[in-house]
């Protein structure tokens, strides 16, 4: 029965996305939804896109085995990188009209920079998506009492986000994210208030939770802990911010106001909504302890779907998987365009400039087709967890692309030169550190890639110059941004 319900859920949301690629007249409507959307789809876009697996099962499970000390990157991370975008970022952005992100750096630091720091944001997503994708496969392999493989599941999933997303792109991702959002919503409301009555109230569950020490954001004081908590916040605050999927929802709003604004609305949304999950599997620690014990040494994201098929009504479990299927599928679908969409315009472009705006617009639905297969197989072959799976995403943007946005936007004298080697030594000192990386190190390897790009940029842009500068000047730049 319960897999009837979500058949008709996911026609339905086919539905919308058709409904959705009528609007789209232009490759503008298909990346960015013309500039025209109002707040309330814009904060639904930003808090449906970032509301994904990771928010329902991985954080949770993270959480229900460090406390908070475990999931300082996500939610917290990301609600400050969300905060930072709407107070700082947003307005600027808007009023440069550009496309993409790597627009920005190419205005400002020439092809170049354009190429190096398009291809990084492309590569950070398919951990993301993977995660996603998996997360699908996961659900469909619940559901259906595992007569549906993880794999089957997740192939069936992703040809569904693949058919709206390519047809309608920003509009589809748009319509289907605010009717997601309110299934998040509701459902989450709902189980909330089931389950913590099952388990003695609230208040009984979140003091339990505070007298085992899991509200704790550190664990320990330290010098090692507190530079690992700094790795692990700047890691998703800092490292979401050059990102496509970020900025086409800056891009996608009518007005500044709203680009600001619905960003702000979004992370206090996100972090919110993120307690509902959280809440509900530590409840499932105190009903059902044996289950929870038995998950933790398997599989801790798990845990919630398991509670809730053995101990809920059909009408929880309905309103369980149609939340959980709305965060992974409004996810993937935004997160499966914005890097499809980079590629078109700071990628293929540099090669076929001469396309006209059909060509492009074909161009960006075949990337679309290409990023699902390659994050497919991706997917397929790795064995991370969600939780890491998109924790991981991040690490490169933060060592790559974070101090050239920064720097582009608020240091005048930032040059061609200081952004490449601020990428270089980011990108080789990070990649050095991953490979040799003990868990006794003091130095998170994120972090000292983020400090050895800022020492990079500082370099590069003050010592002489060994090549003619390729962008426009900061004052050029800033000057539609109000400057």
């Amino acid at each position: 029965m319960l897999i009837w319900f979500v058949a008709v859920y996911l026609l339905i949301t086919v539905g919308v996305g058709f409904y959705a690629s009528t609007r789209v007249k232009n490759s503008k409507d298909f990346a960015a939804g013309g500039r025209s959307m109002s707040f309330p789809l814009v904060a639904a876009m930003v808090f449906a896109t970032w509301f994904g697996s990771e928010a329902v099962l991985g954080i949770p499970a993270t959480f229900i085995e460090e406390g908070f000390a475990g999931i300082i990157e996500d939610p917290f991370g990301s609600f400050g990188c969300l905060m930072l975008v709407g107070l700082v970022f947003a307005r600027p952005l808007y009023r440069m009209n550009l496309l993409t992100i790597g627009d920005f750096f190419k205005k400002r630091f020439g092809p170049n920079v354009e190429l190096i720091t398009s291809l990084v944001i492309i590569g950070s997503y398919l951990g993301w998506v993977a995660a996603q994708l998996t997360a699908l496969g996961v659900v469909f392999n619940v559901l259906s009492d595992g007569s549906i493989t993880t794999t089957e599941g997740m192939l069936i999933g992703t040809g569904i986000v693949l058919l709206y997303t390519l047809f309608g792109g920003m509009w589809s991702v748009a319509l289907t994210d605010f009717m997601q959002m309110i299934i998040i919503v509701a459902g989450l409301l709902y189980l909330t208030w089931l389950i913590g009555d099952m388990a003695g109230g609230p208040q009984v569950v979140i003091s339990h939770a505070a007298s085992e020490g899991r509200f704790a954001f550190m664990h320990g004081f330290e010098p090692r802990d507190i530079v690992a908590f700094l790795g692990a916040a700047v890691t998703m605050m800092f490292g979401s911010i050059p990102q496509q999927d970020v900025y086409a929802r800056v891009m996608s709003a009518k007005t500044e106001n709203i680009a600001a604004r619905a960003s702000m609305a979004g992370a206090c949304f996100y972090l919110g909504f993120c307690m509902l999950p959280i809440f509900l599997t530590y409840a499932a620690s105190m009903i059902d302890p044996a289950m929870v014990q038995k998950w933790l040494a398997e599989d801790a994201q798990m845990i919630l779907p398991h509670l809730i098929m053995e101990r809920t009504p059909l009408f929880a479990q309905v309103m369980f998987f149609g939340a959980l299927l709305s965060a992974i599928m409004s996810t993937a679908s935004g997160t499966l365009l914005a890097p499809s969409v980079t590629f078109t315009e700071n990628v293929l472009k540099r090669f076929l400039p001469d396309m006209n705006d059909r060509q492009f617009l074909l161009a960006m639905r075949l990337s679309v087709l290409g990023m699902t297969v390659a994050t497919s197989l991706f997917a397929l072959y790795s064995d991370a967890s969600i939780y890491e799976m998109v924790g991981n995403a991040y690490k490169v943007t933060l060592v790559a692309a974070v101090v050239p946005l920064f720097a582009g936007l608020f240091w005048k004298r930032a040059t061609t030169q200081g952004a490449l080697v601020a990428i270089g030594f980011g990108l080789a000192s990070w990649v050095f550190l991953e490979m040799n990386y003990q868990e006794t190190d003091f130095w998170p390897p994120q972090l000292a890639g983020l400090l050895f790009s800022v020492l990079g940029m500082l370099l590069g842009s003050l010592l002489p110059q060994l090549s003619r500068p390729r962008g426009e000047s900061a004052d050029a730049m800033m000057a539609p941004a109000g400057h």
